[in-house]
């Protein structure tokens, strides 16, 4: 790491390299024997369109495979799905796979999707995390046909639990935890059994729930449990419970309420309440389904198709809560938004847009087996996305100035540059080229050598789109420090009648110039990945013992051209659903305090305007970038979005 400017400077071996494999190839078409050499580097270039073949279709994933199946298996004429999501934490990329799958099962086929809060636990659910599960699903284009609450339905749930136990099908139990396993046959040989409260009369059971209810007992003295059958083989049909006494006040219905109703008795009657066709979910309730039909019929209300698709996971990182809740407290992160992080709301922040999201879901398709996905994989969607989808501009991390001698004081050209080379439509913008022109450290290099492409005394480089290069003369530096402070260079204009030699390298580079106001400063952040390894639980004393120290790298005097304004001005990029934010939002995100120091999570964005991360740029010859929340009108935060390749090595 370099002291005074606080960058680890790694990359530079690896850069170097590279010239030198070129350079071999340039010589191996004069052998006379390998006459097809020369060819040998078009099949490795075809390599990269085969590796990105995919489905471009957005809705390949409900015309094929297992969600096509599961239509077919039950055609409804409108169908209803819901997303049911626990308010108490903020949804990962994991649940992105949920939101895609209900949210578009139901658009594909013309039908309605819920956004139900499964809120039936009021220890653990705040009201930030009702507010930031909306703005993510409307995030990456969804809307709710409704928004409900398994609350809404707590008396309408407790009359069932009372029908429940007329019917002789549930009970209330005064087991604890130990008895209650020891009945589930837990432990080597042993057989599973009925607790002794198992056949107390319905009457006593039903006077012993509104009892229950009253406050006579307190948290674990009782619990209602459904009387289902012991000896299946199935653990989701060994009596579960059905309500359990909470000491919490309730975000909707306050004390009203001292009794709260279970998942596996919630879920299935909701279900049932809202007429959903397909109640689509994870494996992980494979089992759960023989419950969740058994209550359907135990109370005979309509009982809604279950179907289970496999759970997205992502290696290389973490999704607990419990393990991000440790990284916050211990600083390791910003907040639950970080960029390095895997939660949705960090993967807004650091400028993913929501369309490469649902674009990396429908790739992978669905099926009922668990999807484990190396990181390297989601970024190579992000990045493909990217490149068809956002401007470029040259960007300069490190700056040292560069002064060429032989061009006047005054002299002021104004360049012409595309946003994009591959689509005319994002237009161009003027950029200046004067006397003063900056480039990166790591362009320039005081001693020479046949292997070194870039600039350094005596050799010329080429500016990207400057006509002609320039060459350095000389070079002062910092003895303390040992940093180039400035370069000296000439402009190589041939004279008449003289060929233009080509250079072999072009950088990039931003100009002074008053008038144009460039370049523009700002603050850049390089983030990697924030484990060492491919599975951070295995590491020895656990997954904080596996942090990557060198996961940011900041570039507090970094350099922009001025093409970055029209950018900025023309956001969001792309120009997708999610991109701006809506008035009402804006109000509410005002009204709640949530500014980019509340909660850990940056969401106080003024109404009717682009979103901070939609400001998204290819920096050229670096990486994909975005604006970070911590930007404000004096100062521009910039986060990197993915690598320009996987290696992340310049050429």
């Amino acid at each position: 790491m370099d002291e005074t400017t606080k960058v680890i400077l790694t990359e530079r071996p690896l850069e170097e390299r590279k010239p030198t494999k070129a350079k071999k190839q340039q010589k191996e078409p004069k052998e006379p024997k390998p006459a097809k050499e020369p060819r040998a580097p078009v099949p490795k270039k075809e390599k990269v369109p085969s590796e990105v073949a995919v489905p471009t279709d957005p809705n390949f994933m409900f015309k094929e495979g297992f969600l096509k199946v599961v239509y077919q298996e039950k055609p409804t004429k409108h169908v209803i799905t819901r997303f049911p999501p626990e308010p108490n934490g903020y949804l990962h990329i994991g649940h992105s796979k949920a939101i895609a799958i209900n949210f578009g099962f139901a658009r594909y086929h013309g039908g309605d999707c819920y956004l139900r809060y499964d809120d039936t636990n009021p220890e653990k659910e705040e009201e930030k995390y009702f507010v930031a599960i909306k703005e993510i699903i409307e995030w990456l284009g969804f809307k709710p046909y409704k928004i409900t609450y398994s609350s809404d339905n707590f008396q309408k749930l407790y009359d069932l639990a009372e029908e429940l136990i007329k019917r002789d099908g549930a009970y209330v139990c005064h087991c604890n935890d130990s008895e209650v396993k020891k009945q589930r046959g837990e432990g080597k040989g042993l057989q599973r059994y009925g607790c002794s409260h198992r056949d107390r009369p319905v009457e006593e059971s039903l006077m012993e729930f509104r009892a229950m209810k009253d406050g006579k007992y307190k948290p674990r003295e009782a619990v209602l449990r459904m009387k289902q059958d012991m000896q299946n083989g199935n653990p989701q049909m060994w009596d579960l419970t059905a309500y359990r006494i909470l000491d919490a006040e309730h975000h909707r219905s306050g004390n009203e309420w001292r009794i709260y109703p279970t998942y596996d008795y919630t879920h299935c009657l909701c279900d049932s309440f809202e007429d959903i066709t397909h109640s689509l979910c994870t494996t992980e309730f494979q089992n759960s389904r023989e419950s969740y039909e058994w209550l359907c019929d135990a109370v005979s209300v309509y009982k809604p198709m279950q179907r289970e698709y496999g759970r997205l996971n992502v290696t290389g990182t973490v999704l607990s809560k419990r393990k991000i809740a440790e990284l916050v407290e211990e600083g390791i992160v910003r907040g639950w938004d970080d960029p390095r992080l895997y939660t949705l709301v960090a993967l807004r922040r650091r400028g993913v847009p929501p369309g490469a999201i649902l674009t990396f879901v429908n790739e992978l398709g669905v099926s009922t087996a668990l999807t484990n996905i190396q990181l390297v994989r989601f970024e190579q969607v992000v990045r493909r996305y990217l490149e068809q989808t956002v401007p470029r501009l040259m960007l300069v991390l490190d700056p040292i100035p560069v002064i060429i001698d032989n061009i006047p004081d005054d002299c002021l050209e104004e360049i012409e540059l595309p946003f994009s080379p591959k689509d005319p439509e994002m237009g161009s913008h003027i950029v200046p080229f004067t006397k003063t022109v900056y480039i990166d450290r790591s362009d320039f290099r005081e001693v020479d050598s046949k292997d070194y492409f870039r600039l350094a005394p005596g050799k010329a480089v080429g500016l990207l789109k400057v006509p002609y290069p320039i060459k350095a003369t000389s070079f002062t530096k910092d003895e303390a420090t040992g940093l180039i402070t400035e370069v000296h260079a000439i402009y190589e204009k041939p004279e008449t009648g003289t060929a233009f030699k080509k250079p072999k390298t072009y950088i990039q580079w931003v100009a002074a110039s008053e008038k144009h106001k460039s370049p523009i400063k700002a603050e850049v952040r390089m983030f990697s990945s924030l484990f060492k390894s491919e599975n951070p639980d295995s590491a020895e004393g656990g997954f904080m013992n596996d942090v990557n120290p060198t996961s940011e790298e900041i570039y507090p005097n970094a350099m922009i051209e001025t093409g970055f304004d029209e950018v900025r001005k023309r956001a969001p990029w792309p120009e997708k659903e999610g991109g701006k934010v809506a008035a009402v939002e804006a109000s509410t995100n005002t009204q709640t305090g949530r500014d980019h120091k509340a909660n850990g999570i940056s969401m106080a964005i003024p109404p009717e305007t682009a979103r901070p991360e939609t400001v998204r740029f290819q920096g050229l010859r670096i990486a994909y970038f975005s604006m970070d929340t911590d930007s404000t009108d004096g100062k521009v935060v910039l986060n990197r979005i993915v690598s320009l390749k996987e290696d992340s090595g310049r050429t």
